[in-house]
């Protein structure tokens, strides 16, 4: 037996999200490559962009500092609270800013992801903000929506 398998440890693989074709990279990196290009020719670009996500927002109730006080000795051990769980109360918060700051924001339905009709409705909202808030950058037609791409933003009706 080597010495060297004494002294092996097992370790465990990095978890990555996504495993990665060659194509898949390359194209990635063909993307920067277009991003760097376009900021060197125009380096205002990233004001131009409004980018939109969506979080899920969880209900607590939180007690007061005063209530979570105890009465206590010297001699007495000291007082332990638990951590806080999530609620069963959640609600969807999409959100859409720049970078002057937000532009538009609403919380969804309670409970309900968010699908291709009711991004629709929010692209629209988020439209009339982008005109009242932005009114140079509406005007001029010169700005980028960027979002992942969850199924209800790659949806044929919503591009």
């Amino acid at each position: 037996m080597l010495m060297e398998d004494l002294n092996m440890k097992r370790v465990s693989a990095k978890f990555i999200r996504r495993l990665l074709t060659e194509d898949q990279k390359n194209n990635r990196l063909n993307v920067c490559y277009d991003v760097r290009e376009q900021a060197g020719n125009d380096p205002h670009i990233l004001s131009k962009v409004v980018t939109g996500d969506e979080t899920w927002c969880y209900g607590y109730d939180p007690e007061t500092k005063q209530a979570s006080s105890q009465w206590k000795t010297p001699n007495s051990p000291k007082a332990k609270k638990a951590q806080q769980v999530r609620s069963n109360v959640k609600i969807m918060l999409i959100s859409f800013f720049d970078a002057n700051g937000i532009v538009y924001k609403e919380f969804g339905p309670p409970g309900h992801t968010v699908n291709q009709q009711l991004y629709l409705k929010v692209l629209k909202r988020l439209s009339d903000s982008v005109q009242k808030k932005r009114p140079k950058m509406w005007s001029s037609g010169d700005w980028f929506l960027h979002h992942n791409n969850a199924p209800a933003h790659t949806a044929l009706s919503v591009q």
